[in-house]
């Protein structure tokens, strides 16, 4: 049974949704294929390594999509799939598999059984990485090698209907037979033609045709001969089979539009005769002090080596927030600074000066407002930009404005609806017993300073509970330690 998706209440306002159609390049008004149901699928990694910081943002694009949708009342049907065998290195048919590359660096004989035992621990890694992302899970998660015989089955189809040759090393997709190839990234086919270098495979009719079936010593039987699925086909057979073979949303990074994605529409449309996706949307990449990511460049920075240095996965995510999805970003530590603080301000607003209220009825005008800045193709940093007009503005009841920012926290996911306990542990807020001795020493003194009226030494020694790892805020209750 699919698991529908369904958390939010609908609300009072509800706004239309733009979306950017990498296929139309254009802002398109969103209108699913059955009414108030959405269907989407999402690329999902090559699990032969952990997943880095820049992976994780092609998983928060999906994500705001999800939220923004249950929020105006949709069901969403969700896809991530798992890419566990015949990804080659080049994204194209040259050059070796990435799983048996890493099962190689591993250690690993090379079967099909000690491949999946491989993947194993990266889809699990993938996984736990989303949900500390703040990312809700899809609908499904689909491996690859569970989808051989649908694939297989598919691409007989294709052979069947004329779109397919044999050469040599397998079965490739004839792009002259499909004329609106290349639509997405507005690929020039002939151009492509005429400046192609000597072909790796010289049976390819042309350089852009890509392999349905590849021959291999390790594989599956088919009627081609032993071997693996191409790479396109994979994505292609998977959202057939768990989403349908018309699907409403289709996310990935910017990169993937030109060759992965063209190869899944050339192939769906193919079969069906129908639009594959009504909705492409892809993601900019980000760099790390300008430079593309990459392990060869030693800078695959993953969630853990952010912990290592103080940041929580929830400050990366609103570092991304601050820029527009379709836009590139540059990622720094001193970026991730300004985020961490910017984030502590907000937190230390619901966890320390709204906490004990009981939320009361959201602010209309900063939800439609709020709503209208999402609904434009996720501009992620006027919402940005509007919940801070919210949190600094003192006309709104306090009341009204915990509830309107706990509505904002369902749409980005930046901890700003914890439980008052849980908002303490993310402050750092600390009990007495649990403060090393000498920190308990300064602060006792302090109070004892304060009372004299001191302040000098109060100050005095506030620096050096600081120097000390801690921080005093004094509030109703008294002092407030909280480790800096």
């Amino acid at each position: 049974m699919v698991l529908m998706l369904r958390l939010f209440k609908r609300p009072s306002i509800r706004e239309p949704i733009f979306l950017y159609n990498t296929a139309t390049r254009k802002k398109e008004e969103f209108t699913s294929l059955k009414k108030g149901w959405v269907t989407m699928y999402s690329c999902g990694p090559t699990v032969y390594d952990h997943i880095h910081i820049g992976n994780l943002r092609a998983y928060l694009l999906p994500d705001l999509l999800t939220r923004l949708f249950l929020y105006n009342g949709y069901r969403v049907n969700s896809t991530i799939n798992f890419t566990d065998f015949g990804h080659l290195t080049d994204d194209a048919d040259a050059g070796e598999d990435k799983m048996m590359k890493g099962m190689k660096r591993e250690g690993y004989e090379i079967t099909l059984d000690n491949m999946r035992v491989f993947a194993e621990p990266y889809i699990e890694s993938f996984k736990e990485d989303n949900l500390m992302f703040g990312n809700r899970p899809p609908t499904q998660y689909s491996r690859a090698s569970d989808y051989v015989k649908e694939q297989i089955a598919l691409i007989r189809t294709l052979e069947e209907k004329g779109y397919a040759y044999r050469t040599k090393d397998g079965l490739y997709f004839d792009i002259s037979k499909f004329p609106s190839y290349g639509k997405l990234g507005n690929v020039d086919i002939e151009k492509m033609k005429a400046g192609a270098r000597v072909e790796v495979n010289k049976e390819k009719h042309h350089p852009a045709d890509f392999a349905l079936w590849k021959l291999a010593d390790l594989g599956w039987e088919s009627r081609w001969g032993k071997g693996f699925p191409g790479w396109h086909i994979e994505c292609t057979a998977m959202a057939f089979a768990t989403l349908g073979k018309q699907i409403d949303v289709h996310t990935g990074g910017e990169d993937l539009q030109y060759t992965h994605h063209n190869g899944e529409i050339a192939q769906a449309e193919a079969v069906t005769g129908k639009e594959y996706v009504g909705y492409w949307l892809h993601n900019a990449h980000i760099t790390i002090d300008n430079m593309k990511i990459a392990k060869s460049l030693g800078n695959g920075i993953r969630l853990k080596h952010l912990a290592d240095r103080g940041f929580s996965p929830t400050v990366y995510r609103y570092w991304l927030l601050q820029s527009h999805y379709r836009s590139g970003a540059n990622f720094t530590w001193e970026a991730m600074s300004a985020s961490k603080n910017a984030l502590t301000r907000l937190y230390r607003l619901v966890y320390e000066e709204l906490v004990e209220l009981r939320p009361g009825m959201v602010n209309e005008d900063y939800e439609r407002r709020f709503l209208q800045a999402l609904s434009d193709d996720l501009d992620t940093p006027r919402a940005l930009s509007i919940l801070w007009e919210l949190a600094k503005d003192t006309s709104v009841p306090p009341k009204e404005k915990l509830a309107t920012i706990h509505a904002f926290d369902s749409l980005l996911a930046i901890g700003l609806s914890k439980t008052p306990d849980e908002g303490r542990h993310v402050l750092g807020v600390v009990e007495v017993e649990d403060v090393p001795a000498i920190v308990r020493e300064q602060n006792a003194r302090r109070e004892e300073a304060r009372a004299i009226k001191d302040f000098t030494l109060a100050d005095q020694l506030r620096e050096e509970i600081r120097k000390n790892g801690y921080e005093v805020k004094d509030t109703p209750e008294g002092p407030q330690l909280t480790k800096v």
